[in-house]
């Protein structure tokens, strides 16, 4: 089967080899780790650039994975391709994210209702206003029904994505902590307009790999199997999203 010419040049699929539901973590490695872990007969799709992408089936059904890179940038580029050029619907990001709020702990998993930031791309879209970055509500809804099933706690409400890994500005913690932001990531806020923009379904799930104001972090074996509860319950809400 020949490639399916697109507009792309970050992503090379045959097809109908995408699925229409792709979970999303920043590190391509990680998606490799879910495609052998979690999918079963895993097909690598794309390696342009080493952003591995892999589709294969999770309780029977097509489920893809891939990586989105660093930065609202990435995310905005990897998000519009697969939802304008390979006719995804929904794209659940996993990723690692600096806890802020005084309740979140390491390893606790954060499901992202909705991203404030410091970010400017949605100034393209000349909204007359300030445009919200949101979850699509009905994998919200799954995601917290799926870690309930789960028994795992999962705190939900609103996250920070920034520009910058590194911030000059040492206020800027507990400015957001002052206003109830759980956790800083660098990509949701992105993929939720992406979404919003072309009227698909978009959730973000993180897990606190370290925290801004008590300094615990994770180390990199750590990150991968604390991960694990985040991926489930991003596989199950993915399953859920594909129900006839």
């Amino acid at each position: 089967m020949a490639y399916k010419e697109t507009p792309s040049t970050s992503i090379a699929a045959e097809e109908n080899q995408i699925a229409k539901a792709v979970l999303m973590p920043g590190d391509p490695l990680r998606a490799k780790y879910v495609a052998e872990h979690y999918l079963e007969n895993p097909v690598c799709f794309n390696t342009v650039r080493n952003m591995l992408g892999y589709t294969g089936t999770y309780k029977g059904k097509k489920i893809s994975v891939m990586g989105h890179g660093m930065g609202v940038p990435s995310m905005g580029i990897y998000s519009y391709e697969l939802y304008s050029f390979f006719n995804v619907n929904t794209i659940i990001r996993i990723g690692s994210a600096g806890g802020i709020g005084e309740d979140v702990k390491v390893r606790d998993v954060v499901i992202a209702m909705g991203a404030s930031t410091n970010s400017h791309f949605a100034d393209q879209y000349r909204f007359p206003g300030q445009l919200c970055a949101t979850a699509s509500w009905p994998l919200l809804r799954s995601a917290v029904a799926a870690a309930e099933r789960m028994g795992v706690r999962a705190d939900v409400g609103q996250v920070f994505t920034a520009d910058q890994f590194y911030n000059d500005n040492t206020e800027a913690g507990e400015m957001y902590r002052k206003f109830g932001i759980l956790a800083l990531e660098m990509e949701t806020a992105g993929l939720y307009w992406t979404a919003q923009r072309l009227g698909k379904q978009a959730l973000s799930l993180l897990t606190i790999s370290d925290h801004i104001f008590t300094g615990e972090s994770l180390s990199a074996q750590e990150r991968q199997e604390s991960f694990r509860e985040m991926m489930e319950i991003a596989l199950d809400t993915a399953w859920e999203s594909l129900k006839d």
